[in-house]
């Protein structure tokens, strides 16, 4: 189940962001699309967004999602980085002309402060997800926010959040609405093989270096004790940012979460777990001892469900393999060809009174949009997101401390391990809080 030679879900996103943004190309600057003539939305009917992170995957898939959206207005840009909000910016006139001009800032509280944003798109490095998007529900916003979370009870307190409020919230992946993923939670729910038994997940090794921490001037373009926030004070290093943040505890679970907030969406889908988790977890995994970066990027996992089901993760590529007592079905690769133990599996249609699973052909950020309006939950609310991150944060604290773990999805905590229950939160640098 080693990954194959095809495209990198990276690659898929740039593909379908570009095929996306040729799709809309009705001129912004056109008086008949101003009101809303010849099909296209009227400023009444227009959301208005702030982009607050804009880094590769900020503008190369949200952003850029967004302006393919002809619902969609642009009316802020934030990040960190003054290199990034030129991009930003760059990137929004070559959709919108080269005469539009909106706020831009380093500063996030200027973006949620305004009355005239309906809804944000967080596109940060982790540690920021939670905090960033509770301030935005409590100024009355919608939010959008890059998976995953950073620890469970940041995801409890973003639940809470969202349900207080009254808010729109959606995790942003795109898995939910890629036929492959759709297809199998859809087959195994509908029972296509059988009582489901066993699933076989394997992500992405991908280890980095043990990465240099010798400290450098901060650039003068970025503003690093923001970018920092609520984590721990540390010098700016070049290996932080702007990508390599992933590999680092302070900031993210690694590569554990970063994909296992796809992979274990679909096989909790599929489990039909996924407002759950998982009752056991134990396993074993490697990170550099020295150097930068600290988190696992090669581990096994075994979690047990209460419904008898045993998900086995390994590191070494991407697939996905549900295994029951009258068949399995999968696929090797980044939304690789479906593969099954029969044909006839993979020709059974899925009658009207079966389980259908609620998606949206047109993306996560179509989605979120289509939700604003209806007011009804997107395909990844905030309660499946932080169940799905849940299963990574589990993960790295069983490997982190080197036993079993024993987990009530109920209570959300740890039975018998005051130890590991501790670790279900982290300390905020001074002045942030959730």
């Amino acid at each position: 189940m080693n990954l194959p030679n095809t495209q990198s879900r990276r690659q898929f996103l740039r593909q379908t962001a570009t095929a996306a943004a040729a799709a809309v190309a009705a001129p912004y600057v056109a008086p008949g699309t101003a009101l809303g003539k010849d099909g296209a939305v009227a400023p009444s009917n227009r959301l208005t967004v702030g982009f607050l992170g804009l880094g590769s995957h900020g503008i190369g898939r949200n952003l850029q999602m967004f302006l393919s959206q002809p619902d969609v207005e642009p009316m802020a840009l934030c990040d960190v980085d003054r290199r990034c909000i030129d991009a930003g910016l760059d990137c929004v006139r070559q959709r919108r002309g080269q005469a539009f001009t909106c706020p831009t800032t380093q500063d996030w509280r200027e973006v949620i402060a305004r009355d005239d944003i309906d809804a944000v798109m967080i596109s940060t490095p982790d540690h920021w997800h939670v905090p960033l998007a509770l301030a935005a529900l409590r100024a009355g916003k919608d939010v959008i926010c890059e998976k995953p979370t950073l620890t469970i009870a940041e995801g409890q307190a973003l639940i809470e959040t969202v349900r207080r409020y009254g808010a729109v919230f959606q995790l942003s992946t795109e898995d939910r609405s890629l036929p492959v993923y759709h297809r199998l939670a859809e087959l195994v729910r509908n029972g296509r093989i059988g009582k489901l038994e066993r699933i076989l997940v394997t992500l992405p090794t991908n280890p980095p270096d043990a990465g240099d921490p010798t400290p450098q001037p901060v650039p003068p373009e970025l503003d690093w004790e923001m970018w920092l926030g609520p984590a721990p004070w540390a010098p700016y290093r070049p290996g932080v940012h702007p990508f390599n943040w992933r590999w680092i505890t302070d900031y993210s679970g690694g590569i554990l979460a970063d994909w296992g907030a796809h992979l274990f969406d679909t096989a909790q889908w599929a489990n039909d777990t996924e407002r759950s988790g998982p009752v056991e977890v134990e396993g074993t995994g490697t990170r550099h001892e020295t150097g930068l970066y600290d988190t696992f990027y090669d581990y096994h996992l075994t979690y047990r469900y209460a419904n008898g089901v045993e998900m086995q993760v390994k590191s070494g590529g991407v697939a996905l393999r549900f295994e029951g007592r009258e068949g399995w079905v999968g696929n090797n690769g980044w939304i690789g060809k479906l593969e099954a133990s029969s044909q006839a599996i993979l020709d059974s249609v899925i009658g009207p009174e079966e389980t259908h699973l609620f998606t949206c052909p047109g993306g996560e950020h179509r989605n979120f949009l289509d939700c604003v309006k209806s007011r009804r939950d997107p395909y990844f609310p905030a309660e499946i997101g932080h169940r799905c991150s849940s299963v990574c944060h589990l993960g790295t604290l069983a490997m982190t401390l080197g036993r079993k773990l024993r987990w009530d999805p109920v209570g959300e905590q740890f039975l018998d391990d005051d130890a590991a229950n501790r670790m279900r939160s982290r300390a905020m640098r001074a002045p942030w809080r959730l």
